[in-house]
């Protein structure tokens, strides 16, 4: 591989696919990486075929912790360098906190917080060193916004890389080396149908407040490029980020509690 590397995580699906393109589309060779090989293989051979850059699949699962470590050797034992990270992978938890067992919240934040932490960690020194890197969290515009009902660690993991990347933004920004937290709202991908909740959502959120996950990758990589520590892609998510900036916080809250729960899975039965 003789261009710059992207490292781009859950890679397989969604906002995770369209990054993948618009990376190639830029000259980037790819290493993508989720936990489905037969996806990952099929995406890598597609990009090789329109945009004429090398990939390599890393099959990965990072939920289990010893994994950032595992892919970062993986591309060392090949002689890579990443050039830019991208912290894609996440899902949501389809019950309120209270309805699933603590394992399955452990997992969640080790897939959502922990793992791009510690590839940040990891890379970010190498990219400074050679005076240049990027590296893209893909948060959500939950993380912005007031805490809702169903979204109890999602919110806050989300909020939780908004504060993170601000924070790298500014200690990387001098080397070389742009961080940005993208913060997309409601985008077409799988993430509803894994969640269960794509029925109540389209019910709920009318078509003229999605984006498309082209739009928004490319909205992210135009950020990070220009070096923004935050993006929120898409005029209609601007304007609920600006209002949820200036609603005072109690009356947000009172709003989240009222519809919120209309876009999240019903507990389960018993509960």
């Amino acid at each position: 591989m003789d261009r710059k590397l992207a490292l781009i995580t859950g890679a397989s699906a969604g906002i995770g696919v369209a990054l993948a393109h618009v990376y190639a589309r830029h000259g980037y060779d790819l290493a993508l990486t989720a936990r489905r090989r037969d996806r990952l293989d099929a995406l890598g051979e597609e990009i090789q075929r329109r945009h004429g850059v090398e990939t390599v699949s890393l099959c990965a699962d990072l939920a289990d912790p010893s994994a950032p470590a595992a892919m970062v050797g993986e591309l060392d034992a090949r002689g890579l360098a990443v050039d830019a990270l991208v912290n894609n992978a996440g899902y949501g938890l389809p019950a309120r906190y209270q309805d699933l067992p603590w394992p399955d919240q452990a997992t969640f934040l080790q897939v959502m917080i922990s793992a791009p932490c510690e590839l940040a960690h990891a890379l970010a020194p190498r990219m400074a060193a050679r005076g240049f890197g990027r590296i893209l969290n893909v948060a959500s515009l939950a993380g912005l916004a007031p805490g809702a009902v169903g979204s109890t660690l999602y919110a806050a993991s989300k909020a939780f890389l908004v504060r993170f990347s601000e924070s790298l933004h500014l200690e990387l920004r001098e080397q070389g080396v742009h961080v940005t937290a993208l913060c997309p709202g409601f985008t077409y991908s799988e993430f509803h149908d894994v969640t269960g909740s794509r029925a109540q959502v389209t019910r709920a959120v009318p078509p003229w407040a999605w984006m498309g996950a082209d739009a928004v990758a490319s909205a992210g990589y135009a950020a990070v490029e220009a070096n923004r520590a935050l993006c929120v892609p898409g005029v209609v998510n601007k304007a609920a980020a600006l209002l949820a900036r200036l609603v005072p916080e109690n009356l947000a809250l009172a709003i989240m509690g009222r519809h919120g729960a209309e876009i999240r899975p019903p507990a389960p039965a018993g509960r």
